[in-house]
């Protein structure tokens, strides 16, 4: 299952399926966002968890939600459908515990034969590798796959109590736990393998008399060992289990993101003059050979081909920036901008939604909006397209080879045609030819002896005005 290609027909021929907890209040986030939709490289980090599960391919994908009067749910349900079109919504009316929230799925479910793995959404780093060594786990015989992790500082997360070759015996909280059991550093994280029949009818059995009156997923472990059944731990790196409850683990989390993305792209062949100013986004396309100067903000949607260079201090979303080509220093590419082979676009350019040609130029001081400009035209300082009335957007078309003077504006919707020239501080209201030479602005009038007479009239008003 993938976001492009996931339908319904699919579902039950393959054999994994996922179901992703996402129901969680997050009260420690002190925000009137869902926490799942906070953000960590410019996706939510719910997407972050459901782009791991894709990584299985399954044939069914749940988001489990809650349910509130601020209609949070259907917040986190529109987030899950712009990933994966039909995932499906499960609502957890109230917060029971995980164990109640997994058990939320079972209709998402009904008539599956396979695997089930259960993820959170707060839970973004998880690894696709991890989950094909849980996968492989099953295949080797384990009835139920648990997830641990060896922890710096075990704390108050839950124990791991395991036997010969991985075992599980049980998970033991913290607070229950004997001084032996709270020296075990093998941690739980929560995400869960299993069976789908075995995983619905040990859920259906977990109860909830502890001291808070939660229903614990992990309780399914010792449900299964009591009926002989075989359970076991796969280990992943602790950073992979980092949970982001409140805005300082979330700062900390796009700071682990960060370091990870740039550590990937640089590895990849990309060039970075201080990598730790440089921001990526969670699907950022670099190639070979590509060069980031400092403080550069690359958000959504952005691939950068071969060789291009990216100067300092430009701000990048939703572009295709094309090999070879030159952007910045500030220069500001958005929503649509696409620049071809061996382009410049320079200082203070901004481009949105705008194609440039192959070798195309806007080096300075432009805006180009709602356009598409030839190959090795060149745009000149100062110029603006129009695109924008009050009401609408319209388009500019600037033909190969245009040249359009510095300071002009063209009022859209209008054509340039091939090879036609601009003339400087021209505003250019109609179509101009191929070939053809646009002038538009005012006759120059010079009145010979004024000047100091201007500058008499301008001090005595200044004058009257100090009095």
């Amino acid at each position: 299952m993938t976001p492009e290609n996931t339908t319904a027909a699919n579902a039950g021929t393959q054999r994994s399926a996922v179901v992703i907890l996402a129901a969680g209040k997050g009260t420690r986030m002190r925000s009137d966002t869902p926490k799942v939709l906070h953000r960590i490289g410019g996706a939510p980090m719910l997407h972050h968890a459901m782009r791991t599960a894709l990584s299985l391919a399954p044939a069914r994908l749940a988001v489990v939600v809650g349910h509130d009067p601020a209609n949070w749910a259907e917040a986190v349900g529109e987030a899950a459908r712009a990933l994966v079109p039909n995932v499906a919504i499960c609502k957890q009316p109230e917060q029971l515990g995980t164990g109640h929230a997994a058990r939320m799925a079972t209709p998402a479910l009904e008539g599956f034969a396979g695997d089930v793995f259960v993820l959170f959404a707060d839970t973004p780093f998880l690894a696709p590798e991890t989950l094909a060594r849980m996968a492989a786990a099953r295949d080797g015989g384990a009835d139920i796959v648990a997830l641990g992790f060896e922890a710096e500082t075990p704390g108050a997360y839950g124990r791991m109590v395991t036997g010969p070759g991985n075992s599980l015996e049980r998970i033991v909280e913290a607070r229950d736990a004997t001084p032996e059991e709270l020296a075990i550093r093998t941690c739980n994280s929560g995400v869960i393998a299993a069976d789908c029949a075995i995983l619905l009818r040990l859920l259906a059995e977990v109860r909830n008399d502890n001291a808070k009156g939660e229903y614990y997923l992990t309780d399914i472990i010792g449900l299964a060992r009591a009926e002989g059944l075989t359970a076991r731990v796969v280990r992943c790196d602790e950073a992979e289990t980092l949970g982001i409850n409140d805005r300082v683990q979330l700062a900390e989390a796009e700071a682990t993101f960060q370091a990870r993305a740039r550590r990937e792209a640089m590895l990849a062949g990309a060039s970075m003059t201080a990598p730790e100013t440089v921001f990526l986004a969670w699907d950022t396309e670099i190639d070979r050979d590509v060069s980031i100067g400092p403080n550069v903000v690359i958000g959504p949607g952005v691939r950068i081909e071969d060789g291009a260079r990216i100067e300092a201090f430009c701000h990048l979303e939703n572009c295709r920036i094309g090999a070879g080509a030159g952007v910045g220093p500030f220069a500001r590419l958005r929503g649509g901008a696409q620049v071809g082979r061996g382009c410049r676009i320079g200082n203070f350019v901004e481009l949105k939604n705008a194609v440039f040609g192959d070798g195309a130029k806007a080096s300075h001081l432009s805006y180009v909006g709602d356009a598409s400009v030839g190959p090795k035209a060149n745009i000149g300082a100062g110029t603006v397209t129009c695109n924008y009335d009050g009401f609408g957007k319209h388009r500019s078309e600037i033909g190969a080879g245009a040249f359009i003077g510095t300071n002009s504006s063209l009022i859209a919707p209008v054509s340039v045609g091939d090879n036609a020239y601009v003339g400087t501080g021209t505003v250019v209201t109609k179509d101009v030819p191929e070939d053809a030479v646009a002038v538009a602005r005012a006759p120059q009038a010079n009145h010979d002896g004024l000047a100091p007479r201007m500058r008499e009239r301008l001090l005595a008003r200044s004058s009257k005005k100090k009095d």
